[in-house]
């Protein structure tokens, strides 16, 4: 599946989480989402976004290693469906908004919170959100310096 698409379909699914257990299982799934664009456009994407690309890859990593794991069955793994990266800057593009809907939701868990471990467990994800779109938009500034470097046609 397209990359926008499972990031648009991520976006809905978190929209419509009411409890937090369900809120840290699409925020989990966002970050291991983030962590497959980014290894793929390390692999594949423009040369000069690899080197961006693999540090979100770490990053978003970092997101979901902070956070307990959600039992999912095999077919639910968002990132796992991922087949197409069509086109780079719009994927990232929503990946900034996927991003900062997970540090938002991740501020009502935490704010909600009953106790110590799921408020720091939100504190180090929403960092972790946070880092990974500051990489997205050096990936986007990159873009833009590489298209404002084009010959014009």
């Amino acid at each position: 599946m397209d990359a926008v698409r499972l990031i648009l379909t991520s976006r809905r699914a978190l929209a419509a989480s009411a409890d937090p257990a369900r809120v840290l299982r699409e925020v989990w799934q966002a970050q291991a989402l983030a962590q497959a664009i980014g290894s793929r456009l390390a692999v594949s994407g423009p040369p000069e976004l690899r080197g961006e690309a693999l540090g979100l890859t770490e990053l978003a990593g970092r997101g979901c290693g902070v956070l307990d794991p959600p039992e999912l069955d095999p077919g639910e793994l968002r990132a796992a469906q991922l087949t197409a990266l069509d086109d780079a800057r719009q994927t990232l593009l929503a990946l900034d908004a996927l991003l900062a809907d997970v540090g938002i939701a991740l501020v009502g868990v935490a704010g909600g919170a009953d106790g110590e471990s799921t408020y720091w467990q939100c504190m180090e994800a929403i960092d972790a959100a946070d880092e990974s779109r500051d990489r997205v938009h050096w990936m986007l500034r990159k873009l833009a310096a590489r298209e404002e470097a084009l010959p014009e046609r």
